[in-house]
């Protein structure tokens, strides 16, 4: 991928010459994510979508005065998944600076066949039951067998669509009608299934997997066997 960039980190450098080649090799360094352009190159397949935009209003001496806030989300569907603000004066420039600013909060999630009901083995639904928060808001997201969907509220939704969950039980209190409360919460829980230790047993047991996969066997056979 020819890209016109000049790192300024230790990070970048190790990126661009080809030391580090995976995004979960970049975040298991433990450097600081400062440069945009090392998601864009690790993660080309990256999608991006806007979560909330507001107008914000303010009357001064010399007139009324415009500022937008913006929201965004990004992931690759399969593992990484990442959320960025900012505020501008024109939409345009501030929805790219919050996109690049959700490529700098970039996270690993774990994923697998936690639910009781099911026990396919396939990497497609949370491992365990993670909670987040975020001011008043407390998003629960659980487990679910093979074929429920994301029984989950539209933010939340998006959040696990871009980050590769496919199945997933939730619900949330607190005032969710806040948009980008209910985005951070579920962002948070999202963090905690990396931060959640896990054993060896639990691990081949429950299929977890963190960051990307691909089409796994038992996904694989639970799809022929559908056909």
């Amino acid at each position: 991928m020819a890209i016109d960039w000049i790192p300024k980190t230790r990070l970048g450098h190790m990126v661009l010459n080809h030391d580090v080649t995976t995004m979960s090799e970049a975040l298991a360094t433990k450097l600081p994510l400062r440069e945009p352009e090392i998601v864009d190159i690790l993660l080309p397949d990256l999608q991006d979508e806007v979560i909330d935009l507001n107008m914000v209003q303010r009357m001064t001496d010399s007139g009324r005065r415009v500022r937008f806030a913006v929201t965004c989300i990004v992931g690759n569907g399969d593992g990484f998944i990442g959320v960025g603000r900012a505020k501008g004066k024109e939409v345009g420039p501030t929805i790219k600076k919050a996109i690049d600013n959700a490529k700098l909060n970039i996270i690993e999630i774990k994923r697998g066949c936690g639910s009781w009901e099911c026990g396919c083995g396939a990497v497609h639904s949370f491992p365990y039951e993670v909670i987040g928060r975020c001011s008043s808001v407390t998003v629960y997201l659980r487990p679910a067998p093979r074929g429920i969907g994301l029984a989950v509220g539209d933010v939340a939704k998006s959040l696990l669509t871009l980050a590769g969950v496919k199945d997933a039980w939730g619900f949330a209190t607190g005032n969710t009608k806040t948009k980008v409360n209910y985005c951070m919460a579920t962002f948070d829980a999202l963090r905690r299934t990396a931060t959640m230790r896990v054993t060896d047993e639990q691990a081949e047991r429950l299929n977890i997997v963190a960051g990307p996969t691909g089409l796994n066997t038992a996904e694989s056979e639970f799809e022929e066997g559908e056909q």
